[in-house]
């Protein structure tokens, strides 16, 4: 079975793909866009993500993952440059995966830290990993077309929240 991302976003005009792609304005900051892609990612998990549970937010990334595969995949083709910098829809649609079961992270936080620690860390985490990119998160980008724009962030995302949970798991036995 080969990957292929969806044609429907061929019939877009470029403005409207590259907007999606580069989240607005977001992409377009010269420093560190990637990064200001994930702070925007985080306001975006915080508006719709916040409450609605592991299945949730499983269930609505994965749309929001089709949506980035097909938007930075046609983004790539039409810009002729392979995940350009600008493009940070993938990052911004990953940043709720870091955060799946944040209630049972923060569960283990003294009252006071509990959800902006997580967020900070979860945060912090997935930047470590989508730039350092260890093991299979790098050979993710060799997929074709926006599958490899997409799910190297994917993958550092779940490295994220993985690691969340096992930092509580360590605090959780300290206590």
């Amino acid at each position: 079975m080969k990957l292929r991302q969806p044609i429907w976003p061929r019939f877009l005009p470029l403005q409207l793909v590259l907007n999606f792609a580069t989240v607005g304005p977001v992409g377009r900051i010269r420093k560190a866009p990637g990064t200001w892609g994930s702070v925007a990612g985080l306001l975006y998990f915080t508006l719709f993500f916040y409450d609605v549970g592991w299945f949730g937010t499983v269930l609505f990334g994965a749309l929001g993952i089709y949506l980035a595969v097909a938007m930075c995949g046609e983004a790539e083709f039409r810009l002729g440059r392979r995940d350009p910098g600008e493009i940070v829809l993938d990052e911004f649609i990953a940043i709720p995966f870091c955060f799946i079961g944040w209630p049972y992270v923060a569960v283990v936080l003294p009252n006071w830290a509990a959800p902006w620690a997580v967020f900070l860390a979860g945060f912090a985490l997935f930047r470590l990993f989508d730039i350092w990119k260890p093991g299979p998160i790098g050979k993710l980008q060799d997929l074709p077309d926006g599958w490899g724009v997409v799910a190297d962030d994917i993958a550092a995302a779940l490295a994220a929240c993985l690691t969340l949970h096992v930092l509580a798991q360590v605090i959780a036995m300290l206590n």
